[in-house]
């Protein structure tokens, strides 16, 4: 449990380097948000590993403010910059990218029949984590005036999701430290993905554009605390009782959090703008 994850070590040396390189340019805005979730990822595991047995009360506010924001966020910075672009490609690409994150669950699921040399969570939250940068970087690098309200509500659901994985990692006695290779990969992908230059074409750009709103609402949208029997909050029910009773109570909690989300967003928008 104590034992460090070399391929999580690695990871960070390469995000370090990489972050010298954006500095170099003046990427300041993107180095703060991928480091915010560098740091949210990897400050929650150890909790989620000491804390398992605790409830899920905790996940269902972390995933329910994370999930918020981003929908909020998505829907107002992205969706409009794509139907800007272009009406009808923004729209075919928001849908193309709703229907790709739906898709990337298949890859997932596929993960778990397969022998890898890492975790299977681990597994899944990387690819996660430098598909998202490489969205991140792209629409950073070619919108310089965007505010970091987008980047950062983006990647508010990296402390819950580390939490919830590091539980995970803990009950199978395995090191929380592996990690460290999602936390850094989202900001390896943004990083070399930033210095991708987008054609001036509005119909391309309408559809990139779109495609980034809609993979972001696909993610938010699966990051709903879901209060279910057989949900991952149902699995991290700690206390006794009625489960349906228990997961009532959660449900409002759920509305609750994910309201504050957006809301929060709402609040920063009012003092940007």
């Amino acid at each position: 449990m104590t034992r460090l994850s070399r391929v999580g070590v690695a990871a960070t040396a390469i995000f370090v380097a990489l972050s010298a390189y954006a500095a170099s340019t003046g990427a300041w805005k993107l180095l703060g948000i991928t480091w915010v979730a560098f740091a949210a990822m990897a400050l929650a595991a150890p909790l989620g590993a000491r804390h398992r047995d605790e409830g899920a009360n905790a996940l269902v506010w972390g995933y329910g403010l994370a999930s918020g924001a981003m929908v909020t966020s998505a829907a107002v910075f992205l969706v409009p910059q794509a139907m800007g672009h272009h009406p009808q490609y923004g729209g075919f690409g928001i849908a193309a990218g709703l229907l790709a994150g739906f898709g990337s669950h298949t890859v997932g699921h596929r993960l778990a029949h397969m022998d890898l040399p890492i975790d299977r969570t681990v597994a899944e939250l990387t690819a996660h984590a430098f598909s998202a940068g490489l969205i991140i970087g792209i629409v950073y690098g070619n919108m310089p005036g965007l505010g970091p309200t987008l980047g950062l509500a983006i990647v508010s659901h990296k402390g819950p999701a580390g939490y919830a994985a590091a539980r995970r990692l803990a009950s199978k006695n395995r090191s929380a430290s592996a990690l460290l290779l999602p936390a850094a990969a989202l900001g390896i992908g943004a990083i070399l993905s930033s210095i991708v230059v987008l054609p001036e074409s509005a119909p391309f750009r309408g559809i990139v554009f779109g495609f980034a709103a809609g993979v972001f609402l696909h993610v938010a949208m699966d990051f709903l605390p879901r209060c279910e029997i057989g949900s991952e909050i149902h699995e991290h029910l700690s206390a006794e009782g009625d489960a349906h009773a228990l997961l009532d109570r959660l449900r409002n909690h759920a509305v609750a959090s994910t309201t504050l989300g957006g809301a929060a967003v709402f609040v920063a928008w009012l003092f940007v703008v």
